[in-house]
């Protein structure tokens, strides 16, 4: 169901906020096409951009790492962070330099992050970080172990503060640069999933799994 939030003083657009969604939907449906998050971060004052892979779940998100990391130890003490997610749709040609743009949709997420210590709630965090990815495989590979687990943090941050961004449409142009002679429009971009190709020490009889095939991040 559609809830537009009302942005807070640290998430409303001030530069092109044309262009600002607060639609918990919409946000949504970005971070569920997308996989590839970064997280920003101060460590002894000095900023940290990390990517990882995540996963949603309602209205929260969940991110993992190693636990000796320094970004999941730093999270874990109550760092503020900053989550961002990108998905570039296009490249925006104008007839000048100065207003080429991009065409796409993002997320921003602040918010404090904190960590998963019981083993049943790790489990399924970590079952929904691989189903965001490729939905089947978490059933058809080897559970994590012990000493895996353990070696594991996983972190839990409410998506309570939030605000999406999306650029879509031709370019826009001044006025009197319409009559530039060149070339002007969108380049649409794509993530293409190529052909799978085999281990090279898998069973000559393994088959391609059915969730790969036909695999597509488009929701």
């Amino acid at each position: 169901m559609s809830h537009t939030d009302t942005p807070s003083p640290r998430t409303r657009l001030v530069r092109e906020p044309q262009r600002a969604v607060y639609d918990r939907a919409e946000a949504y449906r970005i971070l569920d096409e997308a996989f590839l998050c970064h997280v920003g971060f101060v460590a002894d004052g000095q900023p940290y951009v990390i990517p990882t892979s995540y996963g949603r779940d309602g209205d929260v998100l969940y991110i993992h790492g190693s636990a000796a990391s320094r970004m999941l130890r730093q999270l874990d003490a109550g760092v503020p962070v900053c989550i961002t997610v990108t998905l570039l749709d296009g490249l925006v040609l104008a007839r000048s330099v100065f207003n080429h743009s991009m065409n796409y949709r993002s997320v921003v997420v602040l918010g404090t992050a904190t960590l998963i210590s019981d083993l049943e709630g790790k489990l399924r965090a970590l079952r929904l970080l691989s189903e965001h990815i490729l939905p089947g495989r978490w059933e058809d590979s080897r559970q994590p172990n012990h000493k895996e687990l353990k070696a594991t943090s996983v972190l839990r941050l409410p998506i309570d503060e939030f605000s999406a961004k999306v650029r879509t449409g031709p370019p826009i142009d001044d006025e009197e640069d319409y009559a530039f002679p060149t070339w002007a429009g969108v380049l649409p971009l794509e993530m293409t999933v190529g052909r799978a190709i085999n281990d090279p020490r898998l069973e000559p009889e393994r088959a391609l799994p059915e969730y790969l095939q036909g695999y597509t991040r488009k929701r």
